[in-house]
């Protein structure tokens, strides 16, 4: 088999409920993501390693949790450095050794190494990781954008990057390779969404999904005969919401809505690009978003009647479900079989070990430890058996959860970071309890409704001890152990 493209799509705090595929029910219509299914696996068991977006992305690139590294909890703020150890061996790495060529494309936000005007860290004054806004503010004045920034995606094994890191974060500008393209030297207008901070002339929220999707088709429209790996995050539908105008008015689900059908469209402009070049047939293409919806997802509900959680409980932040099972589809012609669904957990640092067996390749000792090969279940779905058998969940505030079969145990009174609606609350069930953690069985209750701590004592501390042992290092144990908790009550 010649060696495929590798084309990995990521989404923005798009919910598991916002394709048609995946519910029914959606207000959005997603025709391009649907057709994506149909000539592929689709997942219904895929988890995001957390419920925020630097982790998830970090973990992609490096199959390692993030809560190994010094960011515990929460997300990376402006001038924060490099989240991603100079020593860190990624999957653009792995792919480059082998041939590819590599390219990012999009949202990256996961820090860089400022230069600075008097060479003090550029988040002097603030911790890591923790957001101080009128700390951060006056930051900007000290940056100097004429000097390349180390440690985003050229220190990380990308060939080229082009995109504007956060749509809602200074500097708002282009970022190409390791510089900013154009020198932000006005303020950010109040009027704009977003935080304060420096801002190119003429910035322009609208403009960003189109133009990021304008150069992804060009890279693979100019791409030669060599494999290429395009890692591709979209900036959308993260707010701030900014449909352009041809995609107002697509949807019922409101502007939210729409802007899912601006996502829609974009896959379909990276399909198309393959199939003008001919290398469709030759090229996997992953579609999955980072977490899960954001907190508008509850008045969407109750304006639109759209579930962006579909049946799940829980948002963007949780540690319930809503937060991390996210979207995913795998298309790979004549290897993924067309139309097929598959309920196997898998997670997003899985992409890393089945780059390597996909290749045939060897990882570096100590790295990807968190990594389980996918393969099997691209090619077999669940005919291949479980690829694993727990995977470990973790929210904005740092908590954490894990997974085992049916079983999910949530090491804290409440898997919520958001505060859950009371009129949310009642329309699915879901009464208070007094416990110090929960515990759902998701085959019998995936909406998590009844907490069943107190009354399986036994799964709570198998679980329990699990995760602690996965915090002390231990591997993601690919194969079911011979003894402990069944994998189904």
């Amino acid at each position: 088999m010649n060696k495929p493209n590798i084309v990995y799509i990521l989404a923005d705090d798009m919910g598991y409920g916002d394709m048609g595929c995946n519910n029914p029910e959606s207000k959005i219509p997603t025709p391009n993501l649907d057709a994506l299914a149909g000539q592929g696996v689709r997942f219904t068991d895929a988890h995001a390693p957390s419920s925020v977006c630097t982790p998830t992305r970090y973990t992609i690139l490096t199959g390692r949790y993030c809560w190994r590294t010094r960011l515990k909890q929460a997300v990376l703020w402006p001038w924060d450095p490099a989240l991603i150890e100079p020593d860190r061996f990624t999957v653009a790495d792995l792919l480059r050794a082998n041939g590819y060529r590599t390219a990012c494309i999009g949202k990256w936000h996961l820090g860089w190494d400022w230069a600075t005007k008097d060479g003090a860290p550029a988040n002097q004054g603030t911790e890591y990781g923790v957001y101080d806004q009128d700390v951060r503010d006056k930051l900007s004045a000290n940056i100097d954008f004429t000097k390349p920034m180390r440690g985003g995606p050229i220190d990380c094994g990308f060939d080229y990057y082009f995109g504007d890191d956060v749509p809602n974060f200074p500097p708002y500008t282009w970022f190409e390779n390791d510089r900013v393209a154009t020198l932000p030297t006005e303020p950010k207008p109040d009027d704009m969404f977003g935080h304060r901070g420096p801002a190119a002339p003429g910035w322009q929220l609208e403009a960003v999904m189109p133009e990021i999707t304008r150069r992804a088709v060009r890279y693979i429209d100019e791409s030669g005969d060599a494999p290429f790996f395009l890692y591709f995050p979209l900036t959308a539908p993260h707010m701030p919401i900014v449909p352009t105008a041809e995609f107002r008015g697509r949807s019922q689900a409101g502007e939210y809505g729409d802007y899912v059908c601006e996502v829609d469209w974009a896959v379909g402009q990276v399909i198309e690009a393959l199939e003008r070049r001919g290398i469709a047939d030759n090229t996997l293409v992953i579609f999955t978003s980072d977490n899960g919806p954001e907190h508008i997802a509850y008045p969407r509900i109750r304006e639109h009647g759209h579930y962006s959680m579909a049946h799940f409980r829980g948002i963007k932040r949780d540690t319930w479900e809503g937060g991390h099972r996210v979207p995913f589809i795998a298309r790979w012609p004549g290897v993924a079989p067309a139309g097929a669904e598959c309920d196997a957990l898998t997670t997003h640092g899985d992409f890393m070990a089945t780059c390597a067996d996909l290749l045939g390749a060897e990882l570096p000792a100590g790295a990807a430890e968190d990594s389980v090969s996918m393969l099997p279940l691209f090619k077999d779905g669940l005919d291949s058996g479980p690829v694993r058998t727990f995977a470990v969940h973790h929210s904005c505030s740092g908590r954490f959860a894990i997974r085992k079969g049916d079983w999910v145990f949530i090491d804290a009174p409440s898997g919520d970071d958001n505060r859950e609606p009371a009129w949310f609350k009642k329309e699915r069930g879901y009464a208070a309890h007094d416990f110090p953690g929960e515990l759902f069985n998701l085959k019998d209750d995936i909406a998590e409704r009844v907490n069943r701590y107190g009354e399986r004592p036994e799964v709570v501390a198998e679980l329990l001890e699990l995760l602690s042992r996965v915090k002390a290092g231990h591997g993601p144990s690919p194969a079911p152990p011979a003894d402990g908790i069944p994998l189904s009550e």
